[in-house]
């Protein structure tokens, strides 16, 4: 009986402390920055609707699928505010344990990235990043310069974990992009659980729907393919089953 009355108490606590890890628009409003960004909720209807293009603005294509292996249908999605601090994280399915498990961490560092190396009239998603990063490349080693923090990882089941905290990490290829409101850039959206390239789809349109694009519009960061634009300090590879903007591109070549 002395365990049961202890035990009680505690789940209790828990049961609490689980309710107040969701984040919701009072909880994130307790973070500075985050309180006029998208709640969880909000951003899995911004992944479902980014993956089939429902409702986006005609620039960004038709409404098709993002490409990839699961056409940009399972995906985690992570905002994080200019502070770098994550404001929301969620899946686009309803089981969140039918997205790859790792792309959490990847999406919250793709959040990161694309809003710390981005400012007010320089924009710079994660996909422009991959050429630069490479060996013999300027930037080669950028990756290693501020690794996840392994505090963040979470399972599937714990939405909140990490919430209001700075979980770091740098990511270079697509999926991650740079947040503005009224031309002043208010933070990140990674989002990962495809190929990078609709990986970088998904958060270009999930960005359009919320209202959230660069001064210069939707395409002013877009994606860049060497295979089909040219040499570019900005370029990203092709991968399998490649849509930009509703056209189809090609494959990654074996």
């Amino acid at each position: 009986m002395q365990w049961s009355r202890t035990w009680l108490p505690l789940t209790a606590l828990a049961l609490v402390a689980a309710a107040s890890a969701s984040p919701t628009r009072a909880q994130q409003a307790q973070t500075p920055g985050c309180a006029s960004l998208p709640t969880a909720a909000e951003l899995q209807g911004l992944l479902r609707d980014a993956a089939s293009g429902t409702g986006i603005s005609v620039s960004l294509g038709p409404d098709t699928d993002a490409g990839g292996i699961f056409g940009g249908s399972r995906m985690w999605g992570a905002i994080v505010n200019r502070q770098g601090q994550l404001c929301a994280v969620n899946t686009s399915t309803d089981d969140p344990t039918q997205v790859f498990p790792g792309s959490r961490a990847i999406a919250e560092a793709k959040a990161y990235t694309a809003n710390a190396f981005s400012l007010d009239d320089f924009d710079l998603p994660t996909a422009r990043m991959y050429t630069l990063t490479q060996p013999g490349h300027s930037l080669a080693g950028l990756n290693n310069s501020n690794p996840f923090d392994p505090r963040a990882l979470s399972a599937p089941s714990q939405p909140g974990i990490g919430a209001n905290q700075i979980a770091a990490g740098i990511i270079t290829f697509g999926g991650g992009v740079p947040l503005y409101q009224d031309g002043r850039i208010v933070g990140g959206l990674g989002v990962s659980g495809d190929t990078s390239c609709a990986d970088h789809e998904v958060a270009k349109r999930a960005r359009d729907l919320a209202g959230l694009n660069p001064p210069d519009g939707p395409l002013s960061d877009d994606i860049v393919y060497a295979a089909v634009d040219g040499p570019s300090m900005f370029a990203h590879p092709i991968c399998p089953n490649t849509k930009r903007n509703g056209v189809f591109l090609g494959d990654e070549a074996p």
